[in-house]
């Protein structure tokens, strides 16, 4: 299939370079560079800057795929640093070979947060390629979308796209790209692939799709990975111990996502560490509850590396797992909630003595910092929790005066496939108000509290919970204009998505993906929650 569907962009694209554009060079590792000649050819777009997408282990991972066929070539494209506008003369180039994606067979996006949807509609501007599949004859790249928001709701962005992967990369990927390979032209490239289970087709709105998973993740072979210092883990290798989470808190989508949990195992581990030890010797270990993986001990004990870890759960083993990472200047462990009543309604199994003696015991190893993860609005919850959390962190503070003690606090956004989908968010003035009062009861304590701004929050539940009526509202927001501004012009009414409880039988628009979960025993798990 090399070069079928581009070439009449390419052609046109070339004349349009503005002769000013100068490449940014990346200190990186690892790039691919492979002459175009006779492969299909994949732009691997990532909806935000090179720092924050070459960051993602997910990323990394489709691009070393995509690049271990001989029959593709694959090189990146990101939105832009902070200062560059779209427009006329603003264009994206590819990392690699410094060519507009327009020029490209396939553009697929990786996409892991909702707020990431306007720089969607940014890229393919200032790729010079249409916004909405509609309006993309057979002279464009075909447009996929993947990453965890299409395995959640890709409804809002399913009018841009051409095909949405809902699959771990893995399970699916040799399977498209050998269908794209055989198929004559587009239209029948999108008529095959509406028969590969994991694969959406926008276009068809009738359709339903199951979830594929990778069922064993020990089994792909891991390619080499791109290492760059300008990433926010500065030339470290990622290697993912797990997958899923085995704690089901009400809140979270990691069920949804990732499905059952899975480890690898120690040896698939080692194997890999080893491969890379002579490139590097920073290793972070990635999983949604490292203090679960069960070689977590063992992994941490091989000799001549510099481990990192992506998150612990408070619990004493999290503190002798600590104790055996070396050079390490913070942790993080999210009680999530102050109160133990709070804690119960969203099913965060971990208690104030877990909470007290974790952080003690971390405080008091030598680790300079501490972050505290915890959410404000979260249903049920009232100021008299807000007053106990102010509680649980004076008296973790008291332990050791020393360390430093951040505070991550983030509004609650409900999220498609957990229990809390049916809730709705609290209003900002009540979201404000306990800022404060947090702020406020901790202003004499030597501890600081970051938050995002609000309106990133409710901008991230309105999309998260959003149908196709949110498309030219996501146009808005990519122009510039707040979630609100953006809603009133297109006569939205966003209460209808984020401040209103919505009832069991009613439809969602992620209704139509099977990811294994029963409907109804999220709702069971809703109701039980108000009766802790």
């Amino acid at each position: 299939m090399p070069n079928i569907y581009a070439t009449h962009m390419r052609e046109n694209t070339k004349q349009r370079r503005p002769a000013h554009h100068q490449p940014h060079q990346y200190n990186e590792t690892g790039a691919v560079y492979k002459d175009h000649g006779g492969k299909t050819r994949v732009c691997l777009a990532y909806p935000n800057t090179y720092r924050i997408g070459m960051s993602s282990l997910g990323f990394r991972i489709v691009y070393s795929m995509l690049n271990s066929r001989d029959d593709v070539v694959c090189e990146r494209a990101f939105l832009p640093e902070a200062g560059w506008k779209s427009g006329a003369r603003g264009r994206i180039f590819t990392v690699e070979s410094q060519k507009m994606p327009s020029e490209f067979d396939i553009m697929a996006f990786s996409i892991s947060y909702e707020n990431d949807f306007p720089n969607v509609v940014k890229i393919l501007r200032a790729s010079g390629i249409p916004v909405y599949a509609r309006d993309r004859g057979v002279g464009y790249p075909v447009l996929i979308m993947g990453g965890p928001c299409a395995f959640m709701n890709p409804e809002p962005l399913a009018e841009f796209f051409d095909v949405v992967v809902a699959a771990e990369a893995e399970a699916v990927l040799d399977e498209l790209m050998n269908l794209c390979r055989e198929s004559g032209n587009k239209l029948k490239l999108l008529e095959a692939l509406k028969t590969v289970e994991g694969l959406y087709i926008p276009a068809d709105q009738a359709a339903s799709v199951k979830r594929r998973f990778l069922k064993d993740i020990d089994a792909p072979q891991r390619a080499g990975q791109l290492l760059t210092p300008d990433t926010e883990f500065s030339s470290m290798y990622l290697v993912e111990a797990m997958r899923g989470c085995p704690w089901r808190c009400r809140f979270c989508a990691i069920s949804g996502i990732y499905g059952k949990p899975r480890t690898r195992s120690l040896s698939s581990m080692r194997d890999e560490i080893e491969h890379v030890r002579g490139i590097t010797k920073k290793v972070g270990v990635v999983g949604a509850s490292l203090t679960d993986y069960p070689h977590i001990g063992d992994l941490l004990c091989i000799e001549g590396v510099e481990f990192s870890l992506s998150s612990l759960r408070a619990s004493r083993r999290a503190a002798e797992i600590t104790s055996l990472i070396r050079n390490k200047k913070s942790m993080s462990i999210a009680p999530e909630a102050g109160s133990k009543r709070l804690r119960a309604v969203i099913n965060k199994k971990i208690t104030y003595e877990d909470i007290i003696e974790t952080s003690r015991l971390v405080l008091m190893s030598g680790i300079a910092m501490l972050r505290l993860y915890f959410m404000i609005g979260l249903p049920t919850e009232t100021d008299e929790d807000i007053e106990e959390m102010i509680a649980l962190v004076r008296e973790i503070r008291g332990f050791y005066r020393a360390g430093r003690i951040v505070l991550s606090v983030s509004a609650f956004v409900p999220k498609p496939f957990t229990p809390f989908q049916w809730h709705k968010m609290e209003q900002p003035a009540v979201i404000t108000k306990r800022l404060k009062q947090l702020k406020d009861g901790l202003k004499r304590e030597n501890v600081k509290v970051n938050h995002d701004a609000l309106k990133f929050a409710y901008t991230e539940g309105l999309l998260a919970m959003g149908d196709r009526r949110l498309s030219p509202v996501i146009e808005s927001l990519a122009d510039g204009l707040d979630w609100r501004k953006a809603c009133e012009l297109h006569r939205v009414d966003p209460s209808e998505y984020i401040f209103r409880q919505k009832q069991y039988d009613e439809p969602l628009p992620w209704d139509f993906i099977d990811n294994g979960i029963e409907k109804m025993s999220l709702w069971r798990e809703y109701s039980y929650s108000f009766s802790v």
